[in-house]
């Protein structure tokens, strides 16, 4: 994703791991923290990013606003850990089963076909964790490396079907910053639907298709002879079609 595109894997992985160190260690603690996560998804779905008050969501969650802001000093904090916990729940269920598919593009488009559908079926809920992810700033470093290095991961999967290696992993940012693009761009109602899974198949295809694939082809034909609709939708994946040497070199 695009906060964690300038990173290796490795530093992400690391932010990850210190956002878990970080975590309550007792029964206690991570039940509270719990409450206060579900308090926060619950005032989000119904009122989106400013019904999510630090006030409401320490009374929805039956704790006192002072340990609220010991567990997560700000709304920013509080909304990416909530999308962080999101995406690790993502990340066990793709874990315990591969996509279908007989090639790394179609266990592709599965996965974030899977991902678009699970953050537009709850519009309200997606607007207030996008924006506090897009609002982030170096006080809520781990939560956001760690959300960025979920998502990398869950779609490289898809690659690897299995633990992903380094090139992979850098396929998968391409998507994922791709992806949230399009998710921002319909959260705002410039894009529709459609128009996401249209483009983030078109990047897929881009990526992982072979040199001679029809589409491929067709495509890379359009933007030479500067037709306007199909090269149109390829500048949404600008910079795109270059990488797919490497992407074909990755799932060879």
């Amino acid at each position: 994703m695009t906060k964690s595109s300038t990173e290796t894997g490795s530093a992400a992985a690391s932010a990850a791991a210190a956002t878990r160190a970080d975590e309550p260690s007792t029964s206690s603690q991570r039940e509270r923290r719990r409450r206060i996560l579900d308090a926060t998804l619950a005032l989000a779905a119904k009122g989106g990013y400013e019904a999510v008050q630090m006030r409401a969501v320490a009374e929805k969650a039956e704790v006192a606003v002072g340990t609220l802001y010991r567990y997560f000093p700000s709304k920013v904090h509080l909304l990416v850990s909530a999308l962080a916990r999101e995406f690790r729940r993502l990340d066990q269920r793709t874990e315990r089963s591969a996509p279908p598919g007989d090639t790394a593009q179609e266990r592709m488009k599965v996965v974030v076909e899977m991902i678009t559908k699970s953050m537009q079926r709850d519009p309200n809920l997606t607007e207030a964790m996008t924006r506090a992810f897009m609002f982030a700033d170096a006080t809520v470093a781990n939560e956001v490396e760690e959300v960025g290095f979920l998502m990398d991961r869950i779609i490289a999967r898809a690659l690897a079907q299995g633990e992903p290696d380094e090139l992979q992993l850098s396929i998968a940012r391409v998507v994922s910053d791709v992806w949230m693009s399009n998710l921002v761009s319909w959260l705002t109602r410039r894009s529709s639907a459609a128009d996401v899974a249209t483009r983030l198949a078109l990047t897929i295809d881009l990526l992982l298709g072979t040199d001679d694939s029809p589409r491929r082809a067709r495509l890379h034909t359009a933007i030479g002879n500067g037709n306007g609709n199909e090269a149109g939708e390829a500048d949404a994946a600008t910079g795109i079609a270059s990488a797919g040497g490497a992407a074909d070199a990755a799932t060879g």
